[in-house]
């Protein structure tokens, strides 16, 4: 499967490349500070990439992804499922076949429209019934009745992501190493 070229997380990736302080953060598990570090020197350029929502999106996708990965954390990512495009499926779609207490999904609705973003969770609650087990990552504040984080420069909820999967992982033991101990 390719991946398309997206400028967005070839941006995303060079500056992680480039980045003298990243390396140093993963070795000591600061995913955070990872987090405000990209969106403090990443946010503002990837905005004249594209629309907002989208773009926004696209960087969320791209950093979770990386930070899952080092987190040692199991995820699929952009999963066909039940005929649904699931952005992010922890640990993976055979857990949540079989038990989707212990699944988490995360959406990334690259919108900030309140009716197509309840239309894509109402897709989602069909099959994840664990409500509380759907997170929603948002370019803008949008109130939802969700768990939400968003991901923008001021008031950035998106870093606690990391930590909220984290704790989900450790508790429903679907990360085998237990890297972050919340």
């Amino acid at each position: 499967m390719d991946e398309e070229v997206n400028p967005v997380k070839d941006y995303l990736f060079e500056h992680i490349k480039n980045s003298e302080t990243i390396p140093k953060l993963i070795a000591e598990k600061k995913f955070d500070q990872i987090i405000e570090e990209v969106t403090k020197n990443c946010y503002d350029k990837i905005l004249t990439m594209g629309e907002k929502e989208e773009v926004v999106g696209v960087l969320a996708t791209g950093l979770l992804h990386y930070l899952l990965t080092n987190a040692l954390i199991t995820s699929q990512r952009k999963v066909e499922y039940n005929e649904e495009q699931l952005d992010i499926v922890i640990p993976d779609t055979k857990t949540l076949e079989k038990d989707p207490k212990k699944t988490l999904l995360v959406c990334i609705p690259k919108s900030s429209d309140k009716k197509t973003i309840e239309g894509k969770i109402t897709h989602l609650e069909k099959i994840q019934p664990n409500k509380e087990n759907i997170l929603v990552v948002l370019s803008e504040n949008v109130p939802l009745g969700k768990k939400t984080f968003v991901l923008s420069k001021e008031n950035n909820s998106f870093s606690k992501i990391i930590f909220e999967i984290a704790q989900f992982s450790n508790v429903h033991g679907t990360s085998k190493f237990k890297i972050l101990r919340i």
